[in-house]
């Protein structure tokens, strides 16, 4: 029997598992409020933070590092790769460090993998981070040749939907066209043409609709006035549009129970920002239809916001026309870790070497 320990940092919460093979002995999620992350002056100044939760977890599933067989950590800003498990090497520790895409939580899952698993004498993996890259050709090219969209997005919550709905229907991911939509802190909506993503809002920097804690695509001049007003800063505005935006910026949380709350209770701005939100997934979902050239097999809504009705209500009223919308709430991103980790550790699956 394997021991893995699996982390998932997140922009709002810290979520850890502790597996042995396939069945999860202790998972816990906590989250992190705007203000008590407003303490770290950046994402890697939370790794000691981050860490500490982490052992405090294994401590008290009373499981020690010498039991741990593999540490597999959610896959941040590195370098664009294929979609897969890879090794954390000194490369990617530097890259992480020194040539960052962005700034996010999720680059602090290999850091705190590498870290733990360095401790425990076991090697630390990572799988389909944020970066997978599987964009077609022609999505990559904008107005401007100075500018390229880039692939930054959910890779392995909507990887690992995708994936169980079609193992639910008896079917393969790879024969498959499907729409996968992540609802967190930011909300990613990919095209999945026969297992690949072949567009995909960067769910980062300004694309898609705005969330909780994004500001979402943004109208490209006034972004340029505002950037040139001299009232803010360049690292100020990356925050706005990152991790200040949507809910954040409207209400001052980051938090969207307590903005549905607000809402439900009769809140008009509440309601009014809300529905403008689901209003916003769901011409994006339109968008990666056309995408799919109208070929869509279903349309799936998952991530923790996935677990309020309105909104997906709200969403499926919108796009059902286009095919059937399966919800699958939550982010069953601990236990697609685990089982990549497992995968390695039985050698049934050769991780990637990250160069």
């Amino acid at each position: 029997m394997y021991t893995i320990l699996a982390i998932n940092p997140g922009s709002t919460s810290t979520k850890v598992a502790i597996y042995q093979d396939t069945k999860a002995v202790r998972e816990i999620t906590l989250r992190h409020s705007t203000e008590e992350l407003a303490a770290f002056a950046g994402i890697l100044d939370q790794f000691d933070f981050r860490k500490n939760i982490i052992l405090d977890a294994m401590r008290e599933a009373g499981i020690e590092l010498s039991d741990i067989d593999a540490v597999i950590g959610r896959g941040g800003l590195i370098k664009p790769v294929k979609s897969g498990v890879y090794e954390v090497n000194e490369a990617m520790i530097d890259d992480i460090y020194n040539r960052p895409l962005g700034h996010h939580a999720s680059n602090l899952g290999a850091l705190l993998a590498y870290d733990i698993a360095k401790a425990a004498g076991a090697k630390a993996y990572m799988a389909d981070p944020v970066v997978v890259d599987e964009l077609q050709d022609v999505a990559r090219i904008t107005g401007h040749p100075d500018i390229e969209r880039v692939s930054i997005f959910h890779a392995l919550n909507q990887k690992a939907m995708a994936r169980a709905y079609a193992d639910k229907q008896g079917k393969r991911y790879e024969d498959l066209n499907l729409i996968v939509v992540h609802l967190g802190g930011g909300i990613s909506v990919g095209a999945h043409c026969k297992g690949e993503v072949i567009d995909v809002n960067n769910a980062l920097e300004g694309e898609g609709p705005f969330s909780p804690e994004r500001a979402g695509g943004l109208p490209a001049y006034a972004v340029a006035k505002w950037a040139l007003s001299g009232n803010y800063t360049l690292q100020q505005i990356n925050k706005f549009i990152t991790s200040r935006g949507g809910f954040v910026a409207h209400f001052g949380t980051n938090s969207a129970m307590e903005v549905a709350n607000r809402a439900e209770a009769g809140d008009k701005r509440a309601i009014l920002v809300q529905d403008a939100m689901c209003y916003n997934i769901g011409k994006e979902v339109g968008k990666m239809a056309a995408v799919l050239k109208g070929k869509v097999d279903a349309i799936i809504l998952t991530g923790g916001i996935a677990h309020d009705k309105y909104v997906c209500q709200y969403i499926s009223e919108m796009v059902s026309f286009i095919a059937p919308v399966v919800v699958m709430p939550g982010e069953n991103e601990l236990e697609a870790l685990a089982g990549n980790a497992l995968r390695v550790l039985e050698g049934t699956l050769t991780p990637k070497i990250y160069k």
